[in-house]
């Protein structure tokens, strides 16, 4: 490969071609791309540069900022959780979170919240990124307000929010935060370098993202009051303030997780592989058939594009996702255009991770490619 180190097996070779080709074209400047299959890991590629000046090539353990790639970790602890017994994902979020009930908001299940129908898709007050990394603050605005449409009846993707909602339930059932349960039950013993809350000696392993173009949204056009603009305008997204150091520390389990698509693989495996990884149950069978139970499925009020929602993962939707096979697969992204998609059928794992953002909030054309190509090596 003339742009890629690593490794991969025989058979993903026009995969590890089709990486290598976006390299060729000049539409990556650095990435990673990772794919497992039955936990084992048969591709592990990287290649690239971590800055716009190309001074310094991505290496084997060059991390990089995943957006909402983020999200499938705070749903998989979340389903640890469940797994357990100790989030019932049909009881009411209130029930672990009692101030949450205030404002018409008793009803609305836990499920709703991991599949992005609870209504709550963002903050009534005026926020700024910076507010984000609040805890405390943006934890107890969520739960005095109302929800924006009849919880359950739509999806409204929870874009930046989604992390708060979920880990204020994982916080509240064992004291701790995402990124630190996620760090003790699962990226730690698993050895994934996956990190909500970047520690600071790894701030110099980070290539920092490169902002995409301005999206070609007329905001002005669109009612104050829909879902859409009270979502993706409070705040407006801004991805350079993802080099700042209290984005980095923060736990934001929608939006700042920092890996590679080692680590991201590493850990979806377990869903891949149906709850049992490296010789040990991580989940029941029966925890991740929960993943599939449609939540939604139509147009989702915040993006404004067809979207089929589960419990904490997309599933396919041709209209939107034509390129995601309408099999047993789960799978999310983050602005820009990382991805991770999980084939439970075949029990394999597909990630990509990389630091120049192209438009679009959920996955990119890149993605798509790999996709493509990774179902071209299945056939």
């Amino acid at each position: 490969m003339k742009h890629l180190l690593g490794h991969h097996q025989p058979q993903w070779e026009p995969l590890a071609h089709a990486f290598d080709a976006l390299f060729e074209r000049g539409d990556d400047l650095g990435a990673s791309l990772a794919l497992t299959v039955e936990g084992e890991l048969v591709l592990d590629h990287w290649g690239g540069w971590c800055d716009e000046a190309r001074s310094k090539p991505w290496d084997r353990n060059t991390l990089t900022h995943v957006w909402s790639t983020t999200k499938t970790m705070t749903s998989l602890c979340a389903l640890l959780l469940a797994d357990r017994g100790e989030l019932d994902l049909d009881a009411p979020v209130a029930a672990y979170w009692p101030e949450f009930a205030a404002n018409g908001k008793s009803g609305i299940l836990v499920r709703d919240v991991l599949g992005h129908t609870s209504g709550v898709s963002g903050w009534e007050q005026p926020m700024g990124m910076g507010d984000l990394c609040d805890w405390e603050r943006s934890t107890a605005l969520l739960a005095a307000q109302s929800p924006w449409w009849t919880p359950g009846s739509a999806s409204g993707y929870h874009a930046l929010n989604y992390g708060h909602l979920v880990g204020e339930l994982i916080r509240r059932i064992t004291g701790q935060k995402t990124g630190a349960f996620l760090a003790s039950e699962l990226a730690g013993p698993l050895g994934a370098d996956f990190h909500i809350g970047l520690p600071p000696e790894d701030d110099a392993r980070v290539a920092r993202v490169v902002p995409p173009p301005p999206a070609p949204v007329d905001f002005s056009a669109i009612p104050p009051d829909s879902p859409m603009l009270r979502t993706l305008g409070n705040p407006a997204p801004d991805a350079a303030y993802s080099h700042r150091e209290d984005w980095c520390r923060a736990d934001i389990g929608a939006a700042n997780g920092h890996g590679n698509a080692r680590s991201v693989a590493q850990l979806q495996s377990i869903v891949a592989c149906e709850g049992t990884l490296a010789g040990r149950r991580w989940l029941k069978p029966q925890t991740v058939d929960r993943i599939f139970e449609v939540q939604a499925r139509g147009i989702d009020l915040v993006l404004g594009v067809p979207l089929c929602m589960g419990m904490g993962y997309g599933l396919p939707e041709p209209a939107t996702l034509p390129f995601i096979p309408e099999q047993r697969i789960c799978f999310w992204g983050g602005w820009g255009g990382s991805l991770v998609l999980v084939d439970v059928e075949r029990r394999l794992c597909l990630a990509y991770m990389m630091n120049r953002m192209a438009p679009g909030v959920v996955g990119g054309p890149n993605a798509a490619v790999l996709v493509q190509a990774l179902y071209a090596c299945c056939a």
